[in-house]
């Protein structure tokens, strides 16, 4: 990504499999753990919930597995043009400007039965953090 070329599945999937064993042994020991990443695709969410298992988000009859509850997705949302200012501000992040269209060509919405909550990138950063606190509290509190 630092030289402008997107990631691919076989880039992305080893990776998410090690997330998703690091997510597995906290909550084994009963910690709670945030996790910040771009898992644009479900196909990348169901990898983080269910590890190389994931890499097949379906059962034998074709439909969709109901996703894990141990996870919950935040999926920050935004217009492409409000994003694109805030990359723009950044200063030695790993990933350039540029490759700002391709994460939004790949990205799949969450839709159920995913575990996820919407929030809006319009609002101030501390009105969205209140928003998944607030959520997370009346939810799992």
């Amino acid at each position: 990504m630092e030289k402008g070329i997107p990631l691919n599945d076989q880039d992305r999937i080893p990776w998410l499999c090690h997330l998703h064993d690091i997510l597995m042994r906290e909550h084994a020991s009963g910690q709670n753990t945030i996790l910040a990443c771009s898992a644009l695709k479900k196909r990348y969410r169901c990898i983080l919930e269910n590890g190389e298992a994931g890499t097949n988000c379906q059962n034998s009859s074709g439909r969709e597995e109901p996703a894990s509850q141990k996870i919950l997705f935040i999926h920050l949302d935004g217009p492409m043009e409000l994003i694109a200012h805030r990359l723009e501000k950044r200063r030695g992040h790993f990933m350039p400007p540029e490759l700002l269209k391709s994460q939004f060509d790949a990205l799949e919405a969450p839709s159920a039965p995913e575990n996820f909550i919407t929030v809006s990138l319009e609002k101030p950063v501390s009105e969205i953090v209140s928003i998944i606190e607030e959520y997370v509290r009346n939810r799992y509190g």
